[in-house]
């Protein structure tokens, strides 16, 4: 009979995984008990630290709703997403740099023409947005789905808004690519904003000390058909979080340089206003292979 204490019990869990018949669930498991062990033994957790941590992760969970992912949350602000992103796109071979998905892709992403305005009943400074997505080799990809998201200049996200059922999307929308692999859309210029500090996982940020916020930035999901998705943002030069985001999302190469322009006109020839605008200009470039683009959670309110 087994002796459980604390040098034993980890060889005797391990083994209980011997019959496990998928080997890469098997090995996931035993690797997961082997550091969740080591973390037990190194830290001498104690009783109270580890209920602790259980109403945590409790909490946590019950955060959750079809339009809130506290999960997702906790991943990125611990570091586990972008971890996750880079072993698995450790060659880029010149293509684009990804990041983390975030918890805010969510609802419809309705096929709109270039040059829309995705964010027309919004305040802020106006953004003339243009991409273009090739292949490695510099060849423009046409008829490629390219999905947009970012909060508005009050820092939100139009999924947090209590009226999203009602409103609708806002600042959201995808664009299929031209034959010369281009895009363009009207929006307002992103602002730095905050995670959600109101759950479990923004008191941990707090509670630590750690600021919450996030540098201004736009989300895009490439999915070229024979080619791998990209999900990546695009992030605004000069912003004060820029070297310290809350969910470390930053690269280098994600970083634009936004022009401040005053032409009557924006790129597509319309009449850009009264008022100065900035204009984003960023290019893709995806790798060949395959992949499964991630879905939109169902986006409602809180209290549907």
């Amino acid at each position: 009979m087994p002796q459980f204490n604390d040098t034993e019990l980890t060889a005797a869990v391990l083994e209980s995984f011997e019959e496990t018949p998928d080997p890469r669930v098997k090995f996931l498991m035993e690797e997961l008990v082997k550091s969740l062990h080591a973390f037990v033994r190194k830290t001498d957790l104690t009783f109270g630290e580890w209920e602790y941590a259980i109403d945590f992760l409790t909490r946590v969970g019950q955060k959750c709703t079809p339009s809130r992912q506290e999960f997702i949350l906790l991943s990125d602000v611990l570091g586990v997403s972008m971890l996750v992103d880079a072993v698995n796109h450790r060659e880029r071979e010149g293509a684009t740099e990804t990041t983390v998905l975030g918890p805010f892709y969510v609802g419809e992403h309705k096929a709109m023409p270039h040059g829309t305005d995705i964010s027309p009943n919004l305040q802020g400074e106006k953004m003339f947005v243009q991409s273009r997505v090739t292949d490695l080799a510099g060849k423009p990809l046409a008829n490629v789905p390219v999905d947009v998201w970012h909060a508005d200049d009050d820092g939100y996200y139009d999924s947090q808004r209590p009226d999203y059922e009602t409103s609708g999307p806002s600042s959201r929308a995808r664009f299929i690519t031209d034959e010369d692999g281009r895009i363009s859309f009207r929006t307002i210029l992103p602002c730095s904003y905050p995670i959600p500090t109101d759950g479990p996982v923004g008191q941990m940020i707090l509670g630590v000390r750690r600021h919450p916020y996030r540098p201004a930035h736009v989300h895009f999901l490439v999915n070229a058909p024979g080619h791998e998705p990209l999900v990546t943002h695009v992030f605004i030069e000069g912003d004060k979080y820029i070297d310290s985001d809350v969910v470390f999302g930053v690269k280098e190469e994600l970083i634009s340089k936004i022009e401040k322009r005053t032409d009557a006109n924006m790129p597509d020839g319309k009449p850009a206003g009264s008022t100065p605008w900035h204009l984003m200009t960023y290019n893709f470039r995806v790798r060949p292979g395959v992949g499964i683009a991630p879905k939109p959670m169902m986006a409602v309110t809180e209290d549907a």
